[in-house]
């Protein structure tokens, strides 16, 4: 399912709004689905939709993830002698 907003475009979310986002349960970090237009806080392990590029961030709007649907963590990258 690909994340559309209302009049058919794709729905981004702004890199500084999300760094100053956090899940209103958890008080932790987001982290951007664009497959499916949401913000996921693993720790919760809620979605919240975003509609027309507003963050709807009510517990009782979010969606509850299964195991498969949980975003996996990408280790950070460690450089190496130059």
């Amino acid at each position: 399912m690909a994340a559309d907003g209302r009049d058919g475009r794709k729905v981004s979310v702004d890199p500084k709004l999300l760094e100053l986002l956090a899940c209103p349960l958890t008080k932790g970090p987001l982290a951007w689905d664009p497959e499916r237009g949401e913000l996921v806080s693993r720790v919760a392990k809620l979605a919240y939709p975003v509609r027309d590029g507003i963050p709807i961030m009510l517990p009782s709007e979010a969606r509850t993830l299964s195991a498969e649907d949980v975003l996996p963590v990408t280790p950070p990258r460690l450089s190496g002698p130059s």
